[in-house]
């Protein structure tokens, strides 16, 4: 977590959108964030491509990571918190970002940075047949899979011979080439000529390039119809496509001319400060028109408004003057030519070759260089004198939240060794198990309880994961849950902000439980230095399973991959591998970790002989908590453990939680096992974690065909229960 805030938060900024002006002030506020403001940033996906990279992706001069800017690791620099929705709207009477997948979100100050799309609609078939060059993401995924198909001869149909249609041409042909196919590439264009808004000289070199790579033009037309296999024009032509991309126009989003605020053509109006015609609202990038110095759309303009709009956000929080934007009347525009070489429109310039494309490499590269590495949170100074062991005690890395947070596992052990066996006849069992069971009128009642110190800055988020987890209990214990109370810790805010986020709170949690067949009775709140999130929960069972019982024979099953503890840990650490957007881990991570045990639970129970939850003690541990209570040994592959997307990665490059070394040193001794990455994620503490089951050898098939079709897609059989004291043997076999 980041440090706590040393004043209470009051007043709420939200970003609407991760494009490049907003991206550069989350980067800004990293440096000097304003003390009391509580920063969101939304945007549908958790990471934004640099427009000005997309050609050499195409041109698979770069990397898919090297042109995606990591909005979940920007976002954790910045201490801001991160929502991954789409927004739809804005409420100007209640203050509301509106949301497509969750309730809306209040602001006191907001900007919008949502780009624009080149997608066209109202073509018939193109949503089917079609893919946009914006928003980047799906087009740079849509062309990665189309090349793929290794077609010998593929034909591409763009729409729109701008400046634009006319890169992406050039890229896409030397991409083509350079994989031994021979492509045919048409562009099509309203206007009477191609590159109608290009100087003369630039646009007969991009011309040349253009006619040397085969690149045929369709001008004075435009498409009628697109289908599975062709476009059809406006002059009756029929052209065959494997691949039609929209490049023509720009199109904003519709919900922006739908909010109340002042705008033309569907972009939202700004003055020199980057204000809407609601001064609490403003407006950067492509998706703002600036009425006082209207300039085409273009990325350059974005991250020359971002210091201004990060002046202007800070002074309509503070109350301070505002800045002026004044943008430039024109600016260098470097075109790739497909292979490395560019050619520039500005300074009289036309080619360049070589040298243009390094520095288009080399400005490009800087800019992305600033979203790369992050300077580490600081650890606090050792006084000085300090008592022993306090430097052992702080440990070389920050404290983890979730059930990374916990007390290591023999610590626990020892703690809980004098604790009294239970002397009223009606409390069935003591600690050791996953909930402690009271006799109950008809069966049992299974009680537990479950805190989460938060991970992540989205109280809504977190609330869920929190049920999700501390409702694990009762499901691993085969009961259906009944009730649950409350215990939640807020960080300082003010009582506008306390409102805000406690509702948050109790109406994500009351979904999870209303969902499980519980009610959320009450519970009790305070305040502390950081967000905890904690509910006790009972639940009823006729037959309890435990984790006692386990027989030779038996084989293991997991419902859920495991590696979400080094995944936390390392978007904590704002961690960076090559080759890996760790937001896209992240939100793999989260996805799966929100995903309830009940229907896992409702098909388990039934016939498992001993069951338990995976959770801080990591797989290992708790399958050796199953063995132990059960007297028995287990043999486990290695190679049929399900891990995380980004998991084994990460093990690789050091990153783990700051609990893993005390789960492993309390069993080592009981686990035979390879090393290697895939090991150390065996003592991986989980936070909602899957169900670890031990069933009859020969239900195993039906109940994980069964598993599957509930949903739980991963759920495997990674061993087998044997007889012998209780060990832990892995093997890669």
């Amino acid at each position: 977590m980041m440090p706590a805030a040393p004043f209470p938060l009051v007043r709420d900024l939200v970003l609407v959108g991760g494009g490049h002006a907003h991206a550069l002030v989350l980067r800004s506020w990293a440096m000097d964030p304003l003390p009391g403001v509580r920063l969101t940033v939304i945007n549908p996906g958790p990471a934004a491509p640099y427009t000005g990279m997309l050609p050499g992706l195409i041109a698979g001069h770069y990397a898919r990571d090297e042109i995606m800017i990591d909005l979940v690791r920007l976002a954790r620099y910045a201490g801001a918190r991160v929502i991954l929705s789409r927004a739809t709207g804005l409420d100007l009477a209640a203050r509301c970002v509106l949301l497509n997948n969750r309730p809306p979100l209040a602001f006191d100050v907001a900007s919008v940075d949502i780009g624009i799309g080149s997608g066209l609609p109202d073509i018939p078939g193109y949503d089917e047949h079609a893919v946009a060059a914006k928003p980047l993401g799906h087009y740079a995924d849509a062309w990665e899979a189309f090349v793929a198909r290794k077609l010998p001869a593929p034909r591409l149909v763009i729409l729109g011979a701008g400046v634009g249609g006319v890169e992406l041409a050039l890229a896409s042909a030397h991409r083509l080439r350079a994989g031994g196919a021979e492509p045919q590439i048409t562009l099509i264009e309203r206007a009477e000529a191609a590159l109608p808004n290009i100087g003369r000289a630039a646009r007969a070199t991009l011309l040349r390039h253009a006619q040397a790579a085969g690149i045929a033009f369709r001008t004075g037309t435009t498409a009628r119809a697109i289908g599975p296999g062709t476009v059809t024009l406006s002059s009756g032509e029929t052209l065959p496509s494997d691949f039609t991309l929209a490049v023509a126009g720009t199109q904003p989003q519709p919900w922006l001319a739908q909010t109340g605020l002042a705008s033309l053509d569907g972009f939202l109006v700004v003055g020199p400060t980057l204000q809407t015609s609601d001064p609490a609202i403003f407006a950067a990038g492509d998706c703002a028109h600036l009425s006082h110095a209207p300039r085409p759309k273009a990325g350059v303009f974005a991250v020359r408004e971002a210091p201004v709009l990060l002046a202007n956000l800070r002074a309509a929080l503070t109350g301070g003057p505002m800045r002026a934007y004044h943008p430039q009347r024109d600016y260098l525009k470097l075109v790739s030519t497909g292979g490395r070489g560019a050619v520039a429109d500005k300074f009289g310039l036309r080619s360049g070759g070589g040298w243009l494309w390094r520095l288009k490499d080399r400005i490009d590269r800087r800019f992305m260089a600033m979203f790369a590495d992050y300077p580490a949170m600081p650890a606090p100074a050792l006084p000085d004198p300090a008592p022993q062991g306090l430097a052992q005690a702080m440990g070389d890395k920050p404290l983890c939240g979730g059930c990374g947070a916990k007390v290591g596992p023999a610590a626990l052990r020892a703690a809980l060794a004098s604790l009294p066996a239970p002397q009223r006849p009606d409390v069935l069992s003591g600690p050791g198990d996953d909930a402690a069971l009271l006799r109950a009128a008809r069966g049992v009642q299974a009680l537990t309880t479950d805190h989460l110190r938060a991970f992540t800055n989205d109280p809504r988020l977190m609330a869920r994961l929190a049920a999700v987890h501390a409702l694990g209990d009762i499901w691993a214990m085969g009961a259906a849950p009944q009730a649950a109370l409350a215990q939640i810790t807020l960080p300082r805010l003010s009582e506008p902000l306390q409102t805000r986020s406690l509702a948050e709170i109790m109406e994500e949690a009351a979904q999870v439980f209303r969902a499980a067949g519980a009610d959320l009775v009450g519970g009790h709140t305070s305040t502390g230095d950081e967000l905890t999130i904690g509910f006790t929960v009972t639940g009823l069972a006729d037959r309890p399973v435990p984790k006692a019982g386990a027989r030779p024979g038996d084989a293991i099953l997991l419902t859920k991959a495991i590696g979400s503890g080094t995944i936390l840990a390392a978007e904590m650490a704002l961690a960076r591998v090559p080759g890996l957007i760790l937001g896209e881990a992240v939100v793999t991570c989260l996805a799966a970790m929100a995903r309830p045990l009940g229907p896992a639970a409702e098909i388990l129970a039934p016939v498992a002989h001993a069951m338990t939850d995976v959770t801080g003690f990591g797989l290992a541990g708790h399958l050796l908590e199953i063995l132990q209570a059960s007297g028995v040994s287990a043999r486990i592959d290695l190679r049929a453990v399900p891990m995380l997307p980004g998991a084994v990665v990460l093990a690789g490059a050091g990153q783990a939680s700051s609990l893993a070394p005390a789960n492993r040193a309390a069993i080592d001794w009981l686990v035979d096992a390879p090393p290697g990455p895939e090991t150390d994620l065996l003592f991986d503490p989980q936070t909602c974690g899957g169900l670890l089951a031990c069933v009859p050898a020969d239900q195993a098939d039906a109940l994980l065909a069964r598993l599957r079709a509930a949903g739980d897609g991963v759920a495997v059989r990674i061993g087998t229960v044997t007889e012998g004291p209780p060990k832990l043997v892995v093997s890669r076999s």
